[in-house]
């Protein structure tokens, strides 16, 4: 058991003695204002009632300020003994600390330095923090804590408090697009019989009360489909979903995306739907269209160029994957080149698709910093992508690429039941030579198909990955609030 600080102990004994009096945690107030909206009001506006988390505070004799915040501002509040009372400043004095709650109400001034500020004339206790905020001037700067303790970092640091803002806000603006495309918003199943929608490695639960095993879904995918056989032309879904693969600095193994599928599109429409639907919430959000990612501005304007996987690994390692178009022989110029591929699965278990992806990613995506779609991808590492018309061995795919990440990945579905049957049947055999990112049969899906599907195009993009693009974060981390740690003892 943690042994409590001198600090803890002491804001301990005050919840004790504000019992004697009131409730330490009352449950409600009145606001009329947020901080925000009062720091805007003018002068001389009476009967503003705020509140919010002190995290300044400077008590004198007769006079005191403190300073409340919360994500969208901070207030000044000033508070004087001969406007609350003798006693209910002696109780402020002895009792309030940083970090604690309060409401005030009053009029608004400007002080001779130029602040806005709460003139209270009441003020009232609306919770007691048993911890001490960091010290103010080093904060809480510690990455790790930052990730275990997101309360306090979002207290303490205006620019988390600034990039969750431009994630809720980014997401708002997603959400208004599509809806006034007149798209529907569907929600589909978390736990699913089968780990398909991607080429993943899924997370396994047991599900108690039918007595099996299911996946945590790793993409809705063959779920949005059947919404489109079920007559909804157009969907999308925010989803939370699972892939239990490697943890780095662009991925985590449990993460928000969207995926959104129209009827009647091929996958050169949605290039087009996805320029201009980034471009416009880009603007909206930060003013402009170049964003800043460390020393690198990146210019997200104009029509993003189409470059095939086949001229970025030629580009890149010199290997022609139409010339080495198997796995052994592919492999054994990867080998002969001396070329290092990083993946969960052994290399010699990968299929071609896979084994060209795992290449490209090693050689080429970290060289990309202007915005591109990478386009003609290996059929057998799309199994759920239309097949090109003039060459059956690449889909009709794509994925936007923007300094060394994937942005967003989509295609022309393929709507042929007969052939997506034989394709997962392929991966079903791959899986079961040891490639663990292959895909399992989903006869379901292949079923539901069978009632015939309209040509389709869809694509997924990953809201984290945008949002630490957009906001030039180190680690994928810094934009999810409250990512998965290992458990501390030193809570």
């Amino acid at each position: 058991m943690r042994e409590l600080t001198e600090q803890e102990i002491v804001r301990r004994e005050k919840v004790e003695k504000i019992r004697e009096t009131r409730n330490p945690y009352p449950d409600r107030y009145e606001v009329t204002h947020t901080l925000e909206e009062a720091s805007h009001l003018e002068d001389g506006t009476s009967d503003v009632s705020v509140a919010g988390r002190i995290v300044f505070l400077r008590k004198m004799g007769k006079m005191s300020f403190l300073k409340l915040r919360d994500i969208d501002g901070d207030l000044q509040v000033s508070i004087k003994i001969d406007l609350i009372g003798e006693d209910e400043y002696s109780f402020f004095k002895s009792n309030i600390d940083v970090g604690d709650f309060i409401g005030a109400s009053g009029e608004i001034f400007t002080t001779h330095t130029g602040e806005k500020t709460l003139r209270a004339s009441t003020i009232t206790f609306l919770g007691k923090a048993l911890r001490p905020l960091p010290e103010k001037f080093h904060g809480l700067q510690d990455p790790e804590l930052c990730y275990r303790q997101r309360y306090v970092d979002m207290i303490m640091n205006e620019e988390t408090r600034h990039r969750f803002k431009i994630r809720m806000k980014f997401i708002k603006e997603l959400r208004t697009y599509l809806d006034q495309l007149n798209y529907y918003e569907i929600e589909t199943p978390i736990l699913n019989n089968k780990a398909s929608g991607a080429t993943a490695r899924p997370f396994i639960a047991h599900h108690n009360a039918l007595d099996l095993d299911v996946y945590l879904r790793i993409a809705p995918e063959t779920y949005m489909k059947r919404a489109v056989v079920a007559g909804m032309p157009k969907v999308y879904e925010i989803a939370r979903c699972f892939r239990n693969e490697g943890m780095d600095a662009t991925h985590l193994q449990d993460f928000t995306m969207i995926e959104c599928y129209q009827a009647y599109f091929n996958y050169e429409d949605n290039m087009k739907l996805i320029q201009n639907l980034l471009q416009t919430i880009i603007q909206k959000v930060f003013g402009t269209l170049t964003i800043h990612v460390g020393d690198k501005d990146i210019d997200m304007s104009g029509d993003w160029p189409k470059i095939s996987f086949r001229e970025l690994i030629l580009k890149y390692a010199n290997i022609d994957i139409q010339e080495y178009n198997t796995k052994e022989k592919l492999l054994a110029k990867i080998q002969e080149e001396k070329i290092s591929l990083e993946s969960d699965t052994p290399i010699e278990n990968l299929g071609f698709g896979n084994l060209v992806d795992y290449l490209y990613k090693k050689v080429a995506r970290p060289h990309i910093i202007e915005p591109i779609y990478l386009t003609e991808h290996p059929t057998s590492l799309s199994p759920l992508a239309r097949s090109n018309d003039l060459n059956s061995e690449i889909t009709d795919r794509f994925q936007l690429v923007v300094n060394g990440a994937e942005i967003v990945n989509g295609f022309s579905e393929l709507v042929d039941p007969q052939e997506q049957e034989k394709r997962l049947k392929e991966q079903a055999a791959l899986k079961e030579a040891g490639d663990e990112e292959a895909m399992d049969m989903d006869l379901d899906y292949i079923h539901a198909m069978e009632y015939g599907m309209p040509p389709i195009s869809g694509w997924g993009m990953g809201i984290d990955r945008v949002i630490q693009l957009l906001t030039g974060s180190e680690n994928i981390k810094d934009v999810v609030l409250f990512p998965l740690m290992r458990p501390s003892d030193e809570i």
